[in-house]
């Protein structure tokens, strides 16, 4: 478990779209939470994945995300083999537990397990509310977040940052057409 703090913007987005926004822009520079094992500790924290931030788990991670990239910034056909290829190293197997029916899932490789879970969740997040998936209206930002919102019509990664610059910038513009 990490004790560092994570330094992203935005945190609490389902896994796949979480493991997306380890890369996002400060002052139009890409960072990247996902360069060594510290910061993939950070994002396992983060996403309560109890897996070791080791080296394969690193490697497979950024493999996941590349993916999930493709699949949320370009299109399924283009990107389905990609995730695919993510999807063939676990799977999941359907229990009966105490509290009714269950699933769990499996691993050849556990070094696999969060580049799994994250791919999985996109499919989930694809089953259930494939619109609601969406990239930040302002331009330079790369940040991804599922819209929760009741109308769907969140546009802003955050409203505190992304949404009050977009709102300044169309003042700003107003003002000096003025």
């Amino acid at each position: 478990m990490s004790t560092t703090a994570d330094p992203r913007p935005l945190t609490g987005e389902p896994v796949s779209l979480d493991l997306l926004n380890t890369r996002w822009n400060r002052e139009g520079v890409t960072q990247d939470l996902l360069t060594d094992t510290e910061g993939l500790a950070v994002w396992l924290a983060a996403n309560g994945l109890d897996f070791p931030a080791d080296d394969a788990v690193l490697l497979h991670a950024r493999e996941a995300r590349d993916a999930l990239r493709s699949a949320v910034d370009g299109t399924l056909e283009e990107s389905a083999a990609r995730i695919d290829a993510v999807l063939a190293h676990g799977r999941v197997r359907v229990t009966l537990t105490a509290q009714g029916p269950g699933e769990e899932a499996e691993f050849g490789d556990p070094s696999w397990g969060p580049a799994w879970l994250a791919a999985r969740d996109y499919l989930e997040l694809l089953a259930t509310a494939p619109d609601r998936i969406r990239h930040c209206a302002h331009d330079a930002c790369i940040l991804h977040f599922f819209d929760t919102s009741r109308n769907g019509t969140r546009r802003w990664c955050s409203m505190a940052s992304c949404g009050n610059r977009a709102k300044a910038s169309r003042h700003y513009a107003r003002t000096r057409e003025a």
